[in-house]
């Protein structure tokens, strides 16, 4: 075994990737596989799944390491039965990757639909954070499973966007509750961490970032651009890395309660 087969592979493990058929979630699902775990998507949509599947089906020698689920992470009955169902399909998963959530709309604070608020809190901190932390950290607990879990907060975890406030509450509260859930866990050899993705081109912001008739920026893209050190958006392929390191027990073993921003430098940017 090579220095970087034994640092940063995953054999042995198995991942469940909630979340894990959408641009970022269907990255984080590549790495873990070609890192050498079995793979869980997990996923509301069968569409979705389907077509996270058929990539991961590029992945050399993955053959019956991979499959995918429809499951409600909002729902803990749902939760509970989809990982034991991992984990008689494949074996007790180590790893989780909370990888559900989004955005819908954008609007001044006085006019936000409180219907959409509460749907967008519930996408990002419910679903894509407490009931599987929950759920994963008592099983892991009672069976003593030195698990790892990682979340997925946002530049927002960091500083609001204007005119998403859900998501801001939302992602905030995700940085926050990594910290909490990784001081509680930690006794337990259970470590959670968090990615902090910055901006990339995706379906949800897509149309808030380029003009889908011209092709260019759009005023909020430039703001973004100006912003990033860097000067571009991100290729989601970039947090790849930043997955592998911090599902690794070798490689992060002793890293628990961070947020590693991949970012481009968006957070350190002055003027």
């Amino acid at each position: 075994m090579s220095y970087l087969d034994e640092m940063f592979g995953l054999q042995g493990k198995t991942a469940v990737v909630a979340g894990g058929a959408g641009a970022i979630g269907t990255v984080m699902s590549e790495a873990l596989l070609r890192a050498g775990a079995k793979l869980m998507i997990w996923s509301r949509s069968q569409k979705s799944i389907d077509l996270a599947l058929e990539k991961m089906r590029m992945v050399p020698d993955s053959e019956d390491r991979f499959a995918g689920m429809q499951v409600d992470t909002g729902k803990e009955e749902e939760v509970k039965e989809a990982l034991l169902e991992t984990a008689s399909s494949f074996d007790v998963p180590d790893i989780l990757i909370n990888g559900v959530g989004g955005n819908i709309g954008k609007s001044p604070l006085v006019e936000q639909d409180m219907e959409i608020f509460e749907k967008v809190l519930h996408m990002n901190l419910v679903a894509g954070l407490m009931v599987p932390t929950k759920i994963f950290g008592d099983y892991w607990i009672r069976n003593k499973v030195k698990g790892c879990i990682i979340n997925l907060t946002s530049m927002a975890s960091y500083n609001p966007l204007s005119g998403v406030w859900a998501y801001d509450a939302a992602k905030s509260a995700t940085l926050n509750l990594t910290m909490g859930s990784a001081n509680e866990y930690a006794q337990h050899g259970i470590r959670v961490n968090a990615i902090a993705p910055g901006f990339f081109i995706g379906k949800q912001n897509k149309a808030l970032l380029i003009d889908e008739k011209t092709g260019e920026y759009t005023d909020r893209g430039r703001s973004v651009i100006a912003h990033t050190p860097y000067g571009r958006f991100g290729d989601v392929m970039e947090l790849a890395g930043a997955t592998v390191f911090l599902a690794s027990d070798k490689a992060a073993g002793f890293v628990t309660g961070v947020s590693i921003p991949v970012d481009g430098g968006y957070l350190i940017h002055n003027i």
